[in-house]
């Protein structure tokens, strides 16, 4: 697929694409095998990526946000997804499973604590992870900023972005029958688990369509369809996950556990025009969190390609590797 004007732009920010020196399968238990990748330098700074969702998947062009001669980058497929397996399965598929996954990763690699990188869901993933291992975590990169609460569910699903994207807004609930709008994450749920594997994909693609139209702000009318494996496994998955609040305790849980990450220096990269993860919840994340540095970027949106969005997010990888010795992030 060819690259958007938008990614062609930011491309003058990243590093060269770098492939992979190590990839594996990693048996998590529970009847799930998760993909896993290194590159860069074997002896580098250590970065996880978490990628968005739940249920996209890493992708090469996630490599490029960290200078390879310094970083040893390691991304993974979360359970379900990309080159996970079982593909599009939501069993023994919650939160604290993926939680309990990045530290099996970190265990198995030998890292004693590392730069934790992640946007929109996998920022939502990386707050809770560093609020189960602090002692893991020498600094946080966030894009897109997701809390995981009903409130940010409501504005994405309850017709809150479908006031700025109305045509957009009536080709996702236009599938779903009137009486059932009320809750459509509810109503998706039913389809998209139906056991009909057409209906099923027809419906991911309707999900996934409407968030990839909101991604970015160029928006210029409705996106291409993606591929039926990769729509159902984001899906079903993202559905899942939002079907169960994130698997959390408490609505509200990340800010109320924030005390327990008060000492981890992050900085938080969040577009102003970010339709699907609006700025307030970044700006809630930063005024209570004392070490988090707000990076607000102009007239852009969601997506990790905006160009303003991949600017900061290289200039805080390299910032980082500066100050990697005093983070306690050598390699």
């Amino acid at each position: 697929m060819d690259k958007t004007a938008g990614q062609k732009r930011a491309s003058q920010f990243l590093f060269p694409a770098i492939d992979p020196y190590d990839q594996r399968m990693l048996d998590v238990g529970d009847g799930h095998r998760i993909y896993v990748e290194q590159c860069g330098n074997p002896e580098g700074i250590p970065a996880v990526v978490l990628h968005g969702g739940p249920g996209g998947g890493c992708s090469p062009a996630m490599r490029r946000y960290f200078d390879p001669a310094l970083y040893r980058i390691v991304l993974f497929d979360q359970r379900g997804c990309g080159r996970s397996r079982p593909h599009a399965s939501v069993e023994a598929n919650t939160t604290w499973h993926l939680v309990a996954d990045i530290e099996r990763i970190r265990r198995a690699l030998g890292i004693a604590r590392w730069l934790v990188f992640g946007g929109s869901w996998g920022a939502t993933l990386a707050l809770l992870y560093a609020q189960r291992h602090p002692e893991a975590v020498g600094y946080m990169a966030l894009r897109g900023v997701f809390l995981m609460t009903k409130a940010e569910l409501a504005w994405f699903y309850g017709g809150g972005a479908g006031q700025f994207f109305p045509d957009q807004w009536e080709r996702f609930t236009a599938p779903v029958p009137p009486d059932e709008r009320g809750d459509l994450i509810a109503a998706y749920h039913r389809r998209l688990f139906s056991g009909d594997l057409p209906l099923e994909t027809r419906y991911a693609r309707a999900w996934a369509g409407w968030e990839n139209a909101l991604a970015s702000i160029e928006h210029e009318g409705p996106a291409g369809e993606s591929p039926a494996d990769y729509a159902r496994a984001f899906a079903r998955l993202e559905n899942h996950y939002f079907t169960h609040a994130g698997f959390l305790e408490t609505d509200g849980q990340i800010l109320q556990n924030l005390p327990l990450i008060a000492d981890i220096p992050a900085t938080i990269v969040q577009g102003r025009y970010d339709m699907i993860c609006p700025p307030a919840s970044a700006w809630a994340l930063s005024e209570r969190w004392r070490r988090a540095e707000l990076k607000m970027i102009p007239l852009a949106g969601h997506a990790l390609s905006e160009p303003g969005i991949s600017a900061e997010l290289v200039r805080t990888t390299n910032a980082v590797a500066r100050r990697a010795a005093a983070l306690g992030l050598e390699g």
